[in-house]
């Protein structure tokens, strides 16, 4: 480790605090006011009333639909490929499965990717379908969190917003301009936008080689703003043209948390005290550098393997060698702590040690910032399940800014914590039973059981990131993970919208002596002890049998 590899933690933790407030003061604005002009225009044109607040079952029922719709149109445009225009590479229609696995992953917000894009995908394909998609699920997850927010900051109350209004309004004035602003800072940096296919180059030694180019600095601003993570590229942000230097690098990384932090402050002004959120940031980047600092420590102690032959240093196997360890490190616990899955080195080359926290990360279920809208309303679950805790200790009715939490909230609760871990245990369980399973991993023993782990907790997370060594793309990979990504995405937002209706429709309590306070440290640490608590007594036997095996095999200097 050196003092330059903790000057890029610290400094990105300090800019990620520093944008939290006015991104957040933003999105509450977007929160708050009424109807423009510009959008009542467009409402009347989909024929859509504002004004309807609508019920949480209203709102999930919208919010279904348009998903679902999403991933038809989205499955339309990969399979109907080879007839649609802007495809200069004349690439035919993606296989069904693949395409199937393609729509649910970008509707959902996860985007892993069975493919290439540059060898796969028209230039169609990319901007009309995977584009539009990072957009709407980004939108689909601030709009979520909306509703929860306002769950939480309404008394006596029948609706929780309307979904269309929430969802044009985020597109329209926050994720569209932010993202123009990017794609433009991209392209200033090097990043390629064209509609060319690609570029014939002499090299020194005189062959040929084509570039592959196209429509790329669009894609990649909403890709890391909406923390979807989908690669123009087969590199991802490995490719230098998606991430052409350091000045970028960063770009990437703050990206990725500057919403997820924002939307704390929003959540603490709409409530009425900036505090609450001030202490859900506190939390979660609590966990965050609990993270990053054992992935950094353990790829820079490097591998005792090579030790043992005189090899000293850090793990470079894998790495992004422009950027090093722990910019790579860094990233790789970034992408891991959002749903983003973006990547700059390969997480099956990491050390086991440093695998682990990528992916117990994700298994945490999308609170350590987390995606755009889901990483609050995650933390938002786990602070009502923390309060319930602490109402037990006390011998009072848990109560969370004013509002108590009873039976409903905490079944509730506790369904949207179970659905990841229940998706991503029993399939990745599956697929180490049936043949089609234990053919998709390239590694033996617990290396590929944490191949087969991973692609399941990334799936069921809505990370999307991939471990590497895993053939995925056969049917039976792309279906089942296509099922994790489903039920991982919505089988937390239904529960989470049920909260909402049911936390809006109740009264405030003052607060009293015995109410638990939830801005302090104290509870900045019980929130992140009951996170932890959680996610470690869920995934443990698994870790055990996969990254924690792993690392003790390579301590032993064992090979397989």
């Amino acid at each position: 480790m050196t003092l330059t590899g903790w000057a890029l933690i610290l400094l990105f933790t300090a800019l990620v605090v520093l944008l939290a407030r006015p991104l957040g003061l933003l999105m509450h604005a977007f929160y708050a006011r009424p109807a423009l002009p510009g959008e009542r225009a467009l409402y009347r044109a989909l024929g859509v009333d504002p004004a309807i607040d609508q019920s949480w079952a209203a709102y999930a029922a919208s919010l279904m639909v348009f998903n679902v719709l999403g991933i038809a149109l989205l499955f339309a445009v990969l399979k109907l490929q080879g007839v649609l225009p802007l495809n200069p590479q004349r690439f035919g229609g993606v296989d069904t499965a693949l395409a199937f696995n393609t729509a649910v992953s970008f509707v959902t917000n996860t985007n892993w990717q069975n493919y290439g894009g540059e060898t796969t995908l028209s230039h169609f394909s990319q901007m009309a379908g995977l584009t539009v998609q990072n957009f709407l699920s980004a939108a689909t997850g601030i709009a979520a969190a909306f509703a929860l927010i306002r769950g939480f900051a309404r008394r006596d109350a029948p609706g929780i917003g309307n979904f269309w209004v929430d969802v044009t309004r985020i597109t329209l004035y926050l994720l569209l301009p932010a993202s123009m602003v990017l794609a433009l800072a991209y392209v200033a940096l090097g990043v390629p936008q064209t509609l060319a296919a690609s570029a014939t180059a002499t090299t020194m030694e005189g062959g040929r080689q084509v570039i592959a180019l196209g429509p790329v600095a669009s894609q990649l601003a909403i890709k890391m703003l909406g923390t979807n993570g989908g690669g123009f590229f087969n590199a991802n942000s490995a490719h230098p043209f998606e991430n052409p230097g350091a000045l970028s690098n960063l770009i990437q990384m703050l990206s990725m948390f500057a919403l997820g932090a924002g939307l704390t402050v929003t959540f603490g002004k709409a409530v009425g005290n900036l505090k609450q959120g001030r202490a859900l940031l506190a939390a979660m980047l609590l966990l965050f550098l609990g993270g990053v600092t054992v992935t950094y420590a353990a790829e820079a102690a490097g591998n005792p393997v090579h030790h043992a032959l005189g090899l000293f240093g850090g793990n470079m196997e894998g790495k992004e060698v422009r950027f090093g360890v722990a910019a790579s490190a860094l990233f790789a616990s970034i992408t891991t702590a959002t749903s983003s899955g973006a990547v700059i080195a390969a997480h099956d080359s990491l050390t086991p040690l440093g695998g682990l926290v990528p992916m117990f990360n994700m298994q945490l279920g999308e609170v350590v910032i987390g995606g755009v809208g889901s990483g609050l309303y995650a933390v938002l679950v786990y602070a009502i399940l923390a309060v319930f805790i602490a109402g037990l200790m006390v011998g009072r009715t848990p109560e969370y800014l004013g509002k108590k939490i009873e039976a409903r909230e905490m079944t509730l609760s506790v369904i949207a914590i179970i659905v990841p871990p229940l998706m991503i245990l029993s399939l990745a369980a599956l697929a180490c039973v049936v043949p089609a399973g234990l053919a998709g991993p390239l590694a033996k023993g617990p290396h590929g059981f944490s191949e087969i782990l991973y692609a399941f907790t990334s799936a069921a997370a809505n990370n999307g990131s991939a471990f590497g060594g895993l053939s995925g793309n056969t049917p039976f990979y792309n279906l089942l993970l296509a099922l994790g990504m489903f039920v991982g995405r919505f089988g937390v937002i239904l529960p989470v919208l049920a909260i909402a209706g049911s936390l809006a429709a109740k009264r405030t309590v003052p607060p009293g002596p015995g109410s638990f306070p939830t801005t302090g440290m104290l509870w900045v640490g019980l929130l992140a002890a009951v996170i932890l608590i959680v996610g470690g007594l869920t995934f443990l036997p698994a870790l055990v049998l996969g990254p924690i095996a792993d690392q003790a095999q390579v301590a032993a200097g064992t090979l397989l």
